[in-house]
């Protein structure tokens, strides 16, 4: 099945409409017809190369939300008409420790929504900034929000649960005093659900110019984290600390601000590493540095779940797909508050 698409034929040159080909469903596929698609920065980092491997053509796009059309003769979960996402993840080894523990986001044989080796033509996944998709029912979302909300749940789907996963790990809830560096895509999302969890949330922006915006997600209190002042004000005193920054930065600033036991926990993917942390930041209270990636299909359906529950979306600006290259040169900017979404539809003209 042949469907239009946007995307590169090189790492240096612009995205453009193309034509892609989809298997036919299988037994235990879902065939999706695709609504709407977040644009993530890991999109940017991957089609223009700066992440090593990418194959091309690349179509990217792991934020996904739209409609089933067809399922495998063996698909009980779904029914055509459903409203379904997918994120990151299509498929896994299935039998590992991590697939059978629900962890599919650390299984060794995890297989991404793009850009990662498929019997499929043309040899790897292509992604979301299609018309449709076919994808395994373990991998399929079910999507409990108003249709109304449908593109604003899109970027639910790896901004979302980027931010969940850490956040539920490290038993984020009343009581706890939680940290957000950066309000952009992951961040905004992250004061959000951390808020809703029932954290003192703290919102770090070198910024102050987003005091108002951070305060309107949920956070408690903002710090502009160029302030030695204001830094010094919650020194030994968070329980977690969400960094959510893609660039590389000085992290010792952000460790000094843990309590005994603390942990700064990175979600962001820069290009190039953060300079090395000053040992002794870490040994004085035992805090720790750690990583978190997206989160395996239960818990995604549980973030979702949590966020149709608690009226949570992502603040989106809704795009044309031929607007695509200029939403990235903002994105770059950080002129978007704070996700793009694009309108799907629009593959069509």
């Amino acid at each position: 099945m042949v469907v239009k698409a946007y995307g590169a034929y090189a790492g240096d040159k612009p995205l453009e409409p193309l034509e892609i080909t989809r298997r036919p469903p299988g037994p235990h596929d879902v065939q999706i017809d695709i609504a709407y698609c977040g644009v993530c920065h890991s999109d940017l980092h991957q089609v223009r190369a700066e992440w090593a491997g990418t194959q091309f053509p690349c179509v990217p796009g792991h934020e996904i939300v739209g409609r089933v059309s067809v399922v495998g003769a063996h698909v009980s979960g779904f029914r055509p008409g459903d409203l379904v996402g997918v994120g990151c993840i299509i498929d896994s080894c299935k039998h590992c420790e991590e697939c059978e523990t629900g962890l599919e986001n650390y299984c060794d044989g995890m297989v991404g929504t793009y850009n990662f080796p498929t019997p499929d033509e043309p040899g790897w996944t292509l992604g979301g900034y299609s018309q449709r998709i076919v994808v395994h029912e373990r991998y399929v979302l079910r999507i409990r929000h108003p249709e109304d909300q449908l593109a604003a749940v899109a970027p639910l789907l790896c901004a979302g649960i980027t931010t969940y996963s850490p956040l539920r790990h490290w038993q984020t809830g009343p009581g706890k005093k939680v940290g957000v560096v950066g309000i952009g895509g992951l961040g905004h999302m992250g004061i959000k659900l951390a808020h809703a969890m029932g954290a003192h949330v703290v919102a770090f922006t070198t910024s102050a110019s987003k005091r108002d915006d951070a305060r309107a997600l949920g956070a408690d209190e903002v710090v502009v984290s160029r302030n030695p002042e204001e830094m010094a004000a919650h020194a030994k005193s968070f329980d977690l600390i969400l960094n959510t920054v893609a660039a590389p930065h000085d992290l010792d600033a952000f460790l000094a601000l843990l309590k005994r036991d603390g942990t700064l926990t990175l979600v962001g993917a820069p290009a190039s590493p953060h300079p090395s942390p000053d040992v002794f930041n870490l040994i004085f209270k035992r805090r720790s540095i750690a990583g978190s990636m997206i989160g395996g299909i239960p818990e995604t359906q549980e973030m979702l779940d949590f966020c149709a529950e608690h009226g949570i979306v992502a603040d989106i600006e809704l795009i044309r797909a031929e607007q695509i290259n200029e939403a990235y040169e903002r994105m770059l900017k950080g002129d978007v508050k704070y996700r793009f979404v694009i309108d799907s539809a629009t593959l069509a003209v």
